[in-house]
């Protein structure tokens, strides 16, 4: 059986489970307490972070490179483009999301409200809960002049792109951190995803002392 070591609300873990979910790969789901660097998870992963995936007797961790694996040993559906600049665009936006997006907005809200719960690392530090909050309104933006000129973040097509975004998204809007009346077609691109089946097992997770709020899992908010 393949599995997946993952934490429910990591933007990382779910752009890996979109993927796995689109392309109808079943896999075990394995919550893992990554941060006390336990003997046995180390072993999965030196590097000590989620996700990391078990499959066809790999043990597979970095979520941007296993997720381009996914799409290269079972290419249907499609979500890397086959042209060369097109591909370039969607690294080129994983990497906004999973980097730029991930140190100004992600980290700043969802880390400090959960992950030091959580993970007992003390109480939210206000000064940068108040600048993701600021951030997040550029992302937003950003997000908006992007899906003026293209039918998906990247292009004409569903991508990687579009996974990775909306993993760091869909994290947020559990904690309500997301202005979805901020611009129309981003809530309209962000429901085309929530209604897909993929994106199923996401709205249906819980975390133990955070519920999500009522409109998390509603594909009609």
């Amino acid at each position: 059986m393949n599995r997946l070591y993952h934490v429910p609300l990591s933007p990382f873990c779910r752009k890996v489970r979109l993927t796995l979910a689109e392309k109808r790969i079943e896999v075990e789901l394995i919550e893992e307490r990554y941060w006390e660097g336990t003997p046995d998870f180390l072993r999965r992963n030196p590097a000590g972070k989620v996700p990391v995936l078990r499959i066809e007797g790999r043990m597979m961790s970095e979520s941007q490179a296993i997720c381009e694996w996914l799409d290269e040993a079972y290419p249907a559906p499609a979500l890397m483009p086959r042209d060369v600049d097109a591909r370039y665009e969607v690294r080129r936006l994983c990497s906004w999301f999973d980097d730029k997006f991930h140190n100004e907005v992600t980290s700043k809200l969802l880390y400090e409200r959960v992950n030091r719960k959580v993970q007992g690392t003390g109480y939210p530090d206000s000064r940068n809960v108040k600048f993701g909050a600021t951030r997040i309104k550029y992302h937003l933006d950003y997000l908006a002049w992007l899906l003026d000129q293209r039918r998906w973040l990247a292009g004409d097509s569903m991508t990687l792109a579009d996974f990775a975004a909306a993993a760091h998204l869909s994290c947020l809007d559990y904690i309500s951190d997301v202005d979805w009346n901020r611009h129309a077609a981003v809530k309209d691109w962000y429901v085309k995803l929530k209604s897909r089946p993929s994106f199923r097992t996401l709205l249906a997770d819980q975390i133990p002392g955070f519920p999500p709020p009522a409109h998390y899992a509603d594909l009609d908010f």
